[in-house]
C-alpha cells in the first residue's frame, strides 16, 4: 500500500477480470491501484457457471472457490424451444458460484495488496505517455498503464467513443436466485422463443436463473413477469421452475443493451481484458473463465516484459492483441454461430435432430467454447 497517486498499472473496473489482474500483478510486486464503483459483495447478472479449464490459474494465485462451497458441475442439459432434451458430459466440468461469493473472494485476497478506490470513473486521457484518471467525485489518478475492465458497456466506453457504442444492442439480461431442487452437478440450457435461459446451483445452495432474450421479443409484454408466464412458459421445464421456484430476490436483476459487436483488445493505449475486450454468448457459458483468462494473458505478458526491461508501449500492446485474438477468435465465432442456430427455428430443429442422432458432438462443439485447463 503507498499514499501515493501515481501507480505502475491502474486497473479500471473491479469484476472478475480486473480484480485477477489486479491480483496477479500485485502479489508480483507491481503498483496497482483498482477503481471499481460499487463496493463488495454484491450480486451480478450472470450464468454464474465458471469452467474447469481455470482452476490451475486461480489457485496459483492462492484463489480455492470450492472452498467457499462452489458446486461440482460435470453435466450439461439443453432443450429446445419444446422443452425436449438433450444430455451430455462436459469435457472438462466447472463449478457453479455466484459473483457474489465470487468477486468477494478475490476483493478479500486483494485488499491488503493494492490500493483500492469505489469511485466512478469519468475520464481516462493518455497524455506524454501517462495516463491521467478522473473519477466523478473529482480524485485525480495517475499510471504508466491502464487496464480496462469495466464490463459490457460503461460511460467509459462511451468516453473512449468506442464504435460497437454507436449501435443498439437488442439483448436484455435478466437474473435471480431460486429455491428449487435441481442437481448440484447439472447446468442446465433451456431455449425459448427469442433467447434461452441457464440455470445451475451456486454455493448457497440456490439455483440460479439467467436468460439472455431480445428486446423484441419482451417488449411485448412489458414486463418480466407477464414474460416468463406468457413466453418462457412455452417451454415446458422453464413453466415448471417459474410456476414452483421460490425466489430469493425481492426483484430479479437486470441489464439492457447488452453488445456482442465486435471491440477491440487494446483502445487508446488501454489494455481491455474481460468483457470489455469481447463478450461470448452467454448460451455458451463460458465468460466467467474467459474474462479470466484474459487477465492471465495480460498480466503474464505485462510481467515478462518488464523482467526484459522492454518497455515499448506499441510493442506490448501489439502483442497483448496477438495472444488475445489466437486465444478467443475461434471462440467468439463458435458462440455466434451457435446462437444463430438455436435462434432460427428451422436451423434449431435440424441441429437438435444432428446432435440427438449423433451425441458425441455435444462434447466437441462445448470445446469449441472452451479452452484448455491454464
Amino acid at each position: 500500500m503507498t499514499n501515493k497517486n501515481k501507480w505502475d498499472v491502474i486497473v479500471i473496473g473491479g469484476g472478475l477480470a480486473g480484480l485477477t489482474t489486479a491480483l496477479h500483478l500485485a502479489v508480483n510486486n507491481f503498483s496497482v491501484c483498482l477503481v471499481e464503483k460499487n463496493k463488495y459483495p454484491n450480486h451480478k447478472v450472470c450464468g454464474e457457471y465458471v469452467s474447469n479449464e481455470v482452476l490451475p490459474y486461480l489457485k496459483s494465485l492462492g484463489i480455492d472457490p470450492i472452498s467457499v462451497g462452489a458446486k461440482y458441475i460435470s453435466k450439461f442439459e439443453i432443450t429446445d424451444t419444446k422443452g425436449n432434451p438433450i444430455k451430455a458430459t462436459l469435457p472438462l466440468g466447472g463449478f457453479g458460484i455466484s459473483r457474489y461469493t465470487f468477486d468477494n473472494l478475490l476483493f478479500e485476497a486483494l485488499k491488503n495488496k493494492t490500493d483500492i478506490f469505489f469511485e466512478t470513473v469519468e475520464k481516462v486521457i493518455f497524455e506524454e505517455n501517462q495516463f491521467q484518471i478522473t473519477t466523478q467525485n473529482k480524485t485525480v489518478l495517475f499510471a504508466d498503464f491502464v487496464v480496462g475492465a469495466f464490463g459490457k458497456r460503461s460511460n467509459i466506453d462511451a468516453f473512449l467513443n468506442r464504435k460497437f457504442m454507436q449501435k443498439n444492442s437488442p439483448w436484455l439480461g435478466i437474473k435471480a436466485h431460486y429455491d428449487y431442487d435441481f442437481p448440484d452437478d447439472t447446468v442446465a440450457l433451456h431455449n425459448f422463443n427469442g433467447g434461452y435461459c441457464g440455470l445451475s446451483k451456486t454455493e448457497t445452495g440456490a439455483v440460479n436463473a439467467c436468460y439472455l432474450a431480445t428486446f423484441k421479443s419482451f417488449k411485448k409484454y412489458g414486463n418480466i413477469e407477464a414474460f416468463q408466464k406468457q413466453e418462457l412458459s412455452k417451454n415446458p421445464l422453464l413453466d415448471e421452475f417459474f410456476k414452483n421456484a421460490r425466489p430469493y430476490f425481492d426483484k430479479p436483476l437486470t441489464i439492457s443493451q447488452i453488445s456482442f459487436q465486435e471491440k477491440k483488445p487494446v483502445e487508446n493505449h488501454i489494455f481491455m481484458v474481460g468483457d470489455s475486450a469481447g463478450l461470448i454468448h452467454p448460451l455458451c457459458g463460458n465468460g466467467m473463465a474467459m474474462a479470466i483468462r484474459s487477465a492471465q494473458i495480460f498480466s503474464g505478458m505485462f510481467i515478462q516484459l518488464f523482467q526484459k526491461g522492454d518497455y515499448d508501449r506499441t510493442a506490448m500492446e501489439q502483442q497483448y492483441a496477438n495472444q488475445w485474438h489466437n486465444e478467443f477468435d475461434e471462440r467468439l465465432k463458435a458462440g455466434k454461430f451457435i446462437q444463430r442456430v438455436l435462434l432460427n427455428p428451422n436451423l434449431s430443429k435440424a441441429g437438435f435432430a444432428m446432435v440427438k442422432k449423433f451425441p458425441s458432438l455435444v462434447p466437441k462443439i462445448i470445446q469449441k467454447t472452451h479452452g484448455s485447463p491454464l
